[in-house]
């Protein structure tokens, strides 16, 4: 009898259940070894989301906790370097702390979102009450902590005290973990508090770990590397490990090897060049990885539906509001061309700066391009040279969200400015086909496009279906149908006039090689040989104009069938 197959993680974060539940584990335990052998007092790890930052801090929670489960690394690759182990493995008491949920409106009501945070955590080590190495000061200490009064200013000192209260009951220093330290101050600069917020991390690290004698080693993880200047003053013992650093750069995402390794296990091979073209093509620092809540979400679902096609799962975790403001800025004629380079798959040679506040991060074009790089809606191709890197689109599902926001901001573009819109309507309805083309021609102009070397021909059509869906959408009474069944196959666009007297039917061609004329007529043969007309017909519309369009980058020819 086959053995059952390992369950994937979709959404799991911690190592324990991962190991004891019986879900596929990536190996990443390497990153323990690193990480001792090249010692930093404080590290701090920046990359993506969904890379698994978490669910490394969860295995560096286990690894040096007093009280893990040892077993819970066997057969790992820590396990095979047993003088480490035997020095480091669960000898030390962990502080392990979240701080993704002070997501807040109000600095007032962050801070309400933390207290019970943090005495989650402080509440995990009550054996302190009982323990015989304490003084009743000290006990009264920890009691203190678990008080639902808890303030502002015994929150920032809460780690300190703790690690003093744990290196006297164990007799080692602590290890504090630090995960998600970035997102209350996200928060803070989108809701207005980012000042007050800032302050309150800064205390909070400043005591935890800077002045505190009784720490033996803290790790961070985060989206974004903040400012030194911000909230790292004074703490001349961090190191940073970012998205372009060489050392640590395959422990978060999956390497191609175990990508292949894994769709192996679930025979799921076939779909291998699928999964490398959509969630591929990250490089952080001389190692290609894929986005490892892409591979495991969509494996997931093959596992149920092998013909199921991939999706954007990574656009579900996030507003992606960075990008949107980045095709917002694309006021220019050439920063326009950059995102069409970018789309077509080429790379754009920027310099990144590494660092920034979250107020400077929207203040300039320039730091728009650094913060796309570090939340990984942009990639590096090969090696920085002077701060500067050949930025890209990862893979086809970073590519689809780029694409989804320039339809969306070319749609609200068409509802503030009506004027060309109801020009093109106007001749639209009235069979004026060289107006159509020039009012066309003109919305191709304005906009961002999709062209050429990165998408197939399908994929470039629905560009241009997508922007006549736009333009329409300005007129409320008209009733548009998108790839409506009609006759012997599919439409592109069919739309009854408010007259309900008219109808048109348009068929979008992209010309490959620059004929226009060719697959206008292509276009309108196939209105005919499909009698995409027969719905308008039985809906009782006796005016139908029948259009083919052709594109090729901004150019665009509109063709109109002879009325029989």
């Amino acid at each position: 009898m086959e053995r059952k197959k390992k369950r994937l993680p979709v959404g799991v974060e911690d190592f324990k259940e991962i190991r004891t539940e019986d879900f596929y584990y990536v190996d990443k335990t390497k990153l323990i070894q690193d990480l001792l052998e090249n010692w930093g007092k404080v590290t701090l790890f920046t990359r993506p989301r969904r890379f698994g930052k978490s669910l490394n801090m969860s295995m560096l929670k286990y690894f040096f906790d007093v009280h893990t489960d040892k077993t819970l690394f066997e057969g790992l690759y820590i396990s095979k370097e047993t003088a480490l182990c035997e020095k480091y493995m669960g000898q030390f008491p962990v502080i392990s702390l979240s701080l993704k949920g002070m997501n807040a409106t109000s600095y007032e009501k962050a801070l309400e979102m933390a207290m019970p945070m943090f005495q989650y955590e402080l509440g995990k080590f009550q054996y302190l009450l009982e323990s015989e190495k304490l003084t009743a000061h000290d006990k009264n200490l920890y009691s203190g902590l678990l008080s639902d009064d808890i303030d502002e200013g015994r929150m920032c000192y809460s780690l300190k005290t703790l690690s003093s209260l744990l290196y006297k009951h164990h007799g080692s220093k602590v290890v504090i973990l630090i995960d998600e330290y970035d997102v209350p101050l996200a928060k803070a600069y989108e809701h207005g508090y980012y000042d007050k917020m800032v302050e309150f991390i800064r205390n909070l690290f400043e005591q935890a770990l800077k002045t505190n004698e009784n720490l033996q080693m803290a790790v961070m993880s985060g989206c974004m590397r903040i400012s030194k200047e911000s909230i790292f003053t004074g703490l001349n013992n961090l190191r940073v490990s970012s998205i372009t650093d060489v050392e640590f750069d395959e422990y978060f995402g999956f390497t191609d090897e175990e990508v292949k390794e894994l769709l192996e296990y679930y025979e799921l091979s076939s779909s291998y060049d699928t999964i490398k073209e959509w969630y591929d093509g990250y490089q952080f620092g001389t190692v290609e990885v894929y986005c490892p809540w892409d591979v495991i979400c969509h494996c997931s679902r093959l596992r149920v539906d092998g013909n199921v096609q991939p999706q954007n799962y990574w656009l579900n975790t996030s507003s992606n509001s960075v990008v949107r403001r980045f095709i917002q800025r694309a006021d220019s004629g050439f920063m326009k061309q950059e995102i069409e380079r970018l789309i077509m798959g080429e790379s754009i040679r920027k310099k990144i700066h590494p660092e920034l506040t979250y107020q400077d991060m929207y203040k300039s074009v320039e730091n728009l391009w650094s913060v796309l790089f570090t939340t990984g809606y942009l990639t590096q191709r090969g090696m920085q040279e002077d701060k500067s890197f050949n930025l890209a689109i990862p893979n086809m599902e970073i590519r689809e969200i780029f694409t989804e926001q320039i339809m969306e901001f070319f749609k609200e573009d068409v509802q503030q400015n009506k004027g060309l819109a109801e020009q093109f309507g106007a001749a639209l309805k009235n069979g004026e086909v060289h107006e159509v083309e020039k009012c066309f021609t003109e919305f191709l102009k304005r906009t961002i496009s999709i062209r050429d070397t990165f998408v197939k021909k399908r994929l470039k059509e629905n560009f241009y279906h997508g922007i006549l869906l736009g333009i329409l959408s300005c007129y409320d009474a008209w009733v548009v149908s998108s790839n409506r069944e009609s006759g012997d196959g599919y439409s592109d666009i069919l739309l009854v006039m408010d007259d309900e007297e008219t109808g048109v039917i348009i068929e979008v061609k992209y010309a490959e090689n620059g004929d226009l004329e060719e697959c206008c007529k292509k276009a309108l043969q196939q209105i005919e040989t499909k009698r995409y007309e027969e719905s308008l017909r039985r809906e009782g519309i006796e005016r139908i104009l029948k259009y083919g369009i052709a594109c090729y980058k901004k150019r665009c020819k509109v063709m109109l069938l002879p009325s029989k």
